[in-house]
């Protein structure tokens, strides 16, 4: 248990047994009447942000969330398995636990797993990753990078839209929170 006093930035509470994330926080003390904070947090699990408005020096439930770089293994059916390198462990991580980070996912790749008491609640991947063009249309004589898109398939079997001028076999770097294009990679 905590206060509100005591809350910071990256903190995870239970609140009626779902878990957030506090994304932001602001103690405020009015000209009349009790101070009071107000906080920005995020569920863990379904990613919903919300504001919520606590008393000054109220209790609140906090929650242990264990972040750990582990190495992406293996799909097994719908399921990913995850090892850390430290200690060996291996974990299984539902489908929907790793839901569109998996697009981006290469086997043997690093990425942070989140457990709460041994149960998986997100996969973080980097904020780019790098991945090969396994097929685009062939680019035409006179396309520029200044030009439009068109669709790629990288390796992962994810589609993004590249420049004109890219071909196939090209490396590029990926934005993985929105699967944008960053630039080619030699």
């Amino acid at each position: 248990m905590a206060t509100t006093n005591d809350l910071k930035n990256g903190m995870v509470l239970k609140i009626e047994g779902q878990l957030w994330t506090v994304l932001e926080f602001q103690h405020v003390k009015p000209g009349k009447g009790p101070a009071f904070v107000r906080t920005k947090m995020k569920n863990v699990m379904s990613g919903k942000i919300i504001d919520k408005t606590f008393n000054a020096g109220t209790k609140v439930e906090t929650s242990n969330v264990d972040k750990r770089t582990m190495q992406y293994l293996y799909k097994d059916g719908d399921d990913f398995v995850f090892m850390d390198g430290k200690t060996f462990d291996q974990i299984t991580v539902p489908a929907a636990v790793v839901g569109d980070a998996e697009k981006f996912m290469l086997e043997n790749q690093e990425a942070v797993v989140a457990t709460h008491e041994g149960t998986p609640l997100f996969v973080e991947l980097p904020a780019s990753v790098e991945l090969e063009i396994t097929y685009t249309e062939p680019g035409l004589q006179g396309d520029r990078s200044t030009g439009g898109t068109k669709p790629a398939t990288l390796e992962t079997g994810a589609e993004i839209a590249v420049p004109l001028f890219l071909e196939t076999g090209t490396k590029v770097k990926v934005d993985t929170r929105d699967g944008s294009y960053l630039g080619r990679v030699n």
